[in-house]
This record gives C-alpha cells, structure tokens and sequence, in this order.
C-alpha cells in the first residue's frame, strides 16, 4: 500500500481520538449562542431602562401642566413641552429631542379618556399628534412615545415595534388640572 494513500475511516477515528484544540472548538460552539443572550440580556435592560426614564420623565413633566406651571410660563407650544420632558431624561437627554413625541389632550370625564384613539405603528405621525394642556379643573391626558434604536441583530424582530429596527417605547399620565387661576374649564380638546 502507498504511504501517501490515508483510508477514509482511519483518518476519521484518529480525528475522534484527537483531543488538540477542543477547548477552542468547544468556545466556538458555545460562544454564539452565549454572546447572543448575553447582549439580548443587555438590549432588554436597556428597554426597560428607556421605559423607566421616560415614565419619571413624562410624570414630571406633567406635573408643570397640573399644577399649571407650563401654562403660566411663557413656553406653551409642544416644543417647550417636549424640551421639559427631554431635559428630565438625564442619560437620554442628547438624543431626545429626535426621538421623542408628544400627544396631549385634554377631556371633560375620566370616562371619556378611554375613548382617546391610541396611536398605534399603523397610523404614527409624531407631526399629527394633539397638544392641548386645558385649564383648570380639565382632565388631561399625556402620552409619550420614545423610539429607541436596538443594536442586537437577532432580537429585532422580538423587540421590533416599528417595522425599522426600533422600539416605540410609551409612557402616560392622566390627571386633572389643580386650580391654579379663575378661569373655565376648557372641556375636550383635540
């Protein structure tokens, strides 16, 4: 028999005796699925970190309309508001102002709040949204959205609620506007 001939299932055995770089090629195996959950860990913290920075966000920047600090202020358009409720997003403050909208509305019954069209990934415009922070005595409905880029490739469609590789995340706060002058009631708006 030639020397330079190797017969298929001897060469087979001694690849299955071989015990040379296991370690790497077990890491290899493991390291995928390992680094995945290990970032989509990661990606879903950070979610939840935008979820909750944006409820205390929104919650006190709400209170400038229950309190009627916002109206009283020379600042009254949605911008101003928006910049209120950037400006409390501390770690999130730089990228705020491009991924954040704002829906205001304001109603004459609790009741009538359920009745409020949710603005779902369908029909979003952040350019058509309501902004109407009523006076006194008006019940007030404040919706924030805020997309949040996701970077683990494998999870977009899990985490994915915009169709563009980003996560709408949403916070509300319901209220009725303190007494803070005379004026009427404005009733629904929006």
């Amino acid at each position: 028999m030639a020397r330079g001939r190797i017969h298929p299932l001897a060469a087979l055995r001694r690849f299955a005796r071989a015990r040379r770089g296991s370690t790497a090629v077990e890491f290899a195996l493991v390291s995928a699925p390992f680094l995945l959950l290990l970032f989509g860990i990661i990606e879903l913290g950070c979610v939840f970190m935008v979820s909750a920075t944006l409820d205390v966000a929104t919650e006190r920047a709400a209170r400038l309309i229950r309190t009627g600090e916002f109206q009283s202020s020379g600042a009254v358009t949605k911008n101003d508001f928006k910049a209120q409720v950037c400006q409390r997003m501390s770690w999130l403050s730089s990228a705020c102002a491009g991924n954040l909208a704002i829906d205001v509305r304001t109603f004459t019954a609790f009741n009538d709040v359920n009745g409020a069209p949710i603005l779902d990934n369908d029909d979003f415009d952040a350019n058509n949204t309501c902004f109407s922070t009523g006076a006194p005595g008006d019940i007030v409905l404040v919706r924030t959205y805020y997309n949040w880029n996701l970077f683990t490739p494998l999870l977009d469609d899990s985490l994915d609620n915009t169709g563009d590789g980003q996560r709408r995340v949403m916070s509300v706060a319901t209220f009725r506007n303190e007494p803070y002058n005379d004026d009427d009631a404005v009733g629904a708006a929006c």
